[in-house]
């Protein structure tokens, strides 16, 4: 999933003591074109709201309700559509699927599938659906609800952003390009009203870890058309469900139509929408929120009891654009990765990454590129027929405004400018706009933040397939797919040796410039709140949460 990153990124960088601050260096610019997209305002600093608190925050108002501040961007609902962590936080309160995440450990845990059998080739899985499973309207959950759901997410008119993670499922990948519009074609079957049975393409041992994704939950028949669920509050099935909308956050309540609700501690949630880090600093130190999820000004927090800062898996990079020519060449993208100065560019982080993948137990490590060579650089540029790279179409660097952003565009352009002879324009667009701006293309190289949705290095590596709806880069290259198609139908450490292959070359090519593996922040009191627990992929279920109340994990059995 795609991480609001931006500010967050830069506070972090200057938690941890970074070589550089902004305060310490400033920036000289080479001889490059600016332009921002939109006029963007400066506005002078304000000391912040959360200045007047004592050290010690207020206590929680109510012990069964949580309050949790997120950034105020565009919230969507529809989970075909979602793409932003912040919606898949929440999505934890309003869906869930077959399985669902353990809060600790990430495993998958049995959600909606009351049992599953899996066949002797490994192709086929039967789930049975839970008799007490209900939607928050009361109506029981069918197999019928999760095929059209998942059907939903592979037409190819809603462009669903994770629709390539069902490409495990025979015939969903001809499905959503087109290729056969007969839906019988896929392998999604309803046996009865609890029994649903998935044939696969091929054996994948990661599949129930793939089913906790929200992607995979269930829609009511209600639901499947409405092309905009904002409108009112959609119809679930998770531990909570929406009561109330309005500008300000969104309320919840818990849903007593749960299968599980015995277990759900928490009667009510509120998510608030912030406009600002200040504002998130002041939610908590007045004692709001007991949840900060997302942009923080950690200097304003009067309490820094709270900060949470650990690994996850996720990482910083630029990308390489294959939508112009020559940019599309391999040759043309390796030599601009060779020209650039790598070790000035990953030095100011505190985790900085060689590799596109945070190095996992059993992964074998990709060799990517990680010091210049301005020779070979030249020759590739020389072999692919431009000696001279002014030749070249303009290079428009898509960045952001803020200072790590600035720093690393001019570190670029100026290597692309100096040394390959590149006509260089970095083009800034604000916070907002930007994740769509990379939809829309116009440019050659920006930068993005990726989470991988479940503890697989197939996380990352399914969205550069040439029809993936999350492939930004337009990258398309036959021996990258020969690569992703082999490791569909390997296992253990064959796959997985084959899927670092497919990193390495991606790498290689240059279409994949990383920087820095990301840590995740958030703003929380672990010894207030139970359930709360920090993992690589940054999502904790609020099924867990609670007050006061101590319940073991799921799988753990207490003395009596």
């Amino acid at each position: 999933m795609k991480k609001h990153w931006f500010i967050t990124l830069i506070i972090l960088l200057l938690f941890f003591g970074c070589q550089t601050t902004p305060e310490q260096e400033t920036i000289e610019m080479p001889d490059v074109q600016i332009e921002y997209a939109d006029d963007l305002p400066v506005e002078e600093s304000e000391e912040s709201e959360g200045g007047n608190y004592a050290e010690t925050r207020p206590g929680p108002r109510s012990m069964d309700e949580l309050t949790v501040a997120i950034p105020r961007y565009d919230l969507e609902l529809d989970f075909r559509k979602s793409l932003y962590s912040h919606e898949s936080q929440l999505f934890t309160a309003l869906y869930e699927g077959l399985f669902s995440y353990h809060p600790v450990t990430l495993e998958p845990v049995s959600a909606l599938a009351e049992s599953w059998a899996l066949s002797e080739d490994k192709m086929q899985w039967t789930f049975t659906i839970r008799r007490n499973a209900r939607f928050s309207n009361g109506d029981p959950i069918r197999a019928e609800d999760f095929r059209a759901a998942w059907l939903s997410s592979l037409e190819p008119h809603l462009e669903a952003p994770f629709s390539s993670f069902f490409d495990v499922i025979a015939g969903a990948r001809d499905y959503r390009n087109g290729i056969n519009t007969d839906p019988e074609s896929v392998g999604i079957r309803v046996i009865s009203s609890r029994v649903l049975v998935v044939q696969l393409s091929s054996p994948a041992s990661f599949f129930p870890a793939m089913l906790c994704h929200h992607s995979f939950s269930p829609i009511h028949p209600s639901m499947i058309d409405k092309n905009d669920w904002s409108l009112e509050p959609p119809v679930s099935n998770g531990p909570f469900k929406i009561v109330s909308m309005d500008e300000d956050g969104v309320y919840l309540e818990k849903d007593n139509q749960y299968w599980d609700r015995q277990n759900v501690a928490l009667n009510k949630l509120t998510v608030k929408y912030t406009d600002s880090g200040d504002e998130a600093a002041y939610l908590w130190n007045s004692g709001e929120a007991r949840w900060i999820f997302g942009d923080v000004n950690l200097d304003a927090l009067t309490d820094h009891s709270g900060i949470q800062i650990n690994v996850m898996f996720a990482t910083h990079y630029y990308f390489i654009r294959s939508e112009q020519e020559p940019y599309n060449d391999n040759r043309i993208r390796r030599a601009m990765a060779l020209v650039l100065p790598w070790e000035e560019l990953r030095s100011y982080y505190y985790l900085p990454a060689e590799t596109l993948i945070y190095p996992v137990v059993n992964y074998p490590s990709a060799n990517g590129i990680i010091e210049a060579d301005y020779e070979e650089a030249l020759s590739l540029m020389a072999n692919a027929g431009y000696e001279d790279g002014s030749e070249l179409p303009e290079l428009v660097l898509r960045i952001t405004p803020g200072y790590d952003a600035a720093r690393v565009a001019v570190l670029m352009a100026d290597a692309w400018m100096n040394i390959l002879g590149f006509n260089v324009r970095i083009e800034i667009v604000p916070f907002e706009r930007y994740y769509q701006s990379l939809k829309e293309g116009g440019y050659t190289v920006a930068s993005t933040t990726w989470i991988g949705d479940f503890a697989d290095p197939y996380a990352f590596l399914q969205m550069w397939r040439s029809d993936s709806n999350l492939n930004d880069a337009l990258f398309i290259d036959s021996e990258y797919e020969r690569l992703i198609d082999r490791s569909m139908i390997e296992e253990g450490a064959v796959r997985l040796r084959t899927l670092a292959d497919a990193e390495e070359y991606l790498l290689n090519s240059g279409t994949i410039l990383p920087l820095c593996y990301n840590p995740a922040l958030n703003i929380i009191d672990t010894g207030e709140i139970e359930g709360w627990y920090a993992n690589a992929l940054d999502i904790h279920p609020f099924k867990y949460m609670s007050f006061r109340t101590f319940r073991p994990l799921p799988g753990v059995v207490m003395a009596q």
